[in-house]
């Protein structure tokens, strides 16, 4: 393992059973994630024949240091998630949803962004899906972008800027190790989707101090927003009754307006660079 991947989170990849976004997620990881990183692909049962092909060919040429596991049978996506981050012991982990396809430099920036401050619990990148750090519009899904190393170029010129989100999102977030034991992890009797669950999880990391914020120089794409389990909305209600007004108060005064619109200034900025210019960028 290259020393740059030992000193990087655990890249955690629950797999889901869209078999043509997990080969696209594995590519994109593989070619935007330093040499050596630990990367862990957790099955809950969910992965047909087609995506096991897809995980072995991808396991016998990927640079990373990569572990599959399968679970002979299903249970549930927030219950298996919590147990795989329980294995991490207090380690750092990127937990990446199976149908994101990271930009380059997107790992690295996550953990420079928690890093800087350890003070954040959670850091989540931007996303063309990404709720409350959604680009280019606020809660809103756009298309995915056509040039992912262009504004991976665009986004660094944001190195260093963090945001306060009311929770994480699931599209990629950093979750801080010894943060997560703190808290006793994810709550996968009380709720069923790793979207509620971790907006129960980043709820109860701030009420014990730490931050839960927007890593404003990374970037990860998404064909489509996570999508909660039926009654998870009703359950963070009752756990956290000023919950959905607090998320409507952030998403109607948009307080990432300004920043959305320096990471949009810098995309314009690119747009007359030839295309050919991000086959051959280094990313920082």
């Amino acid at each position: 393992m290259s020393p740059a991947g030992a000193s990087l989170p655990i890249v955690l990849v629950p797999v889901g059973t869209d078999e043509d976004a997990l080969d696209a997620c594995l590519a994109a990881l593989d070619a935007g994630t330093p040499v050596g990183t630990r990367v862990w692909l957790a099955d809950d049962a969910q992965a047909g024949p087609r995506a096991g092909a897809i995980i072995e060919r991808w396991l016998a040429s990927t640079r990373l240091q990569a572990a599959h596991t399968r679970r002979a049978a299903p249970i549930g996506e927030a219950a298996h998630i919590d147990q795989a981050l329980r294995a991490c012991a207090d380690a750092d982990v990127v937990v990446l949803a199976s149908d994101t396809c990271p930009a380059p430099g997107w790992l690295e920036r996550l953990a420079g962004c928690a890093a800087r401050d350890p003070g954040i619990g959670t850091a989540t990148p931007w996303c063309n899906a990404g709720e409350v750090a959604a680009w280019p519009r606020s809660a809103e899904v756009a298309p995915l972008p056509d040039a992912p190393a262009r504004l991976a170029r665009a986004c660094a010129s944001l190195a260093g800027e963090t945001a306060p989100l009311p929770a994480a999102v699931s599209h990629a977030v950093f979750l801080r190790g010894d943060a997560l034991v703190r808290a006793g992890g994810l709550d996968g009797a009380s709720f069923r989707s790793w979207q509620a669950a971790l907006v129960d999880l980043s709820l109860r990391f701030a009420g014990m101090g730490w931050r839960n914020v927007l890593c404003a120089e990374a970037f990860v794409a998404r064909p489509r927003e996570g999508m909660p389990a039926d009654g998870d909305m009703d359950a963070l209600a009752v756990r956290w009754p000023a919950w959905h007004a607090r998320l409507a108060t952030f998403l109607m005064d948009d307080p990432l307006h300004a920043l959305r619109g320096r990471l949009a200034t810098a995309v314009a900025r690119l747009q007359d660079a030839p295309p050919q210019a991000d086959l051959f960028a280094s990313v920082p």
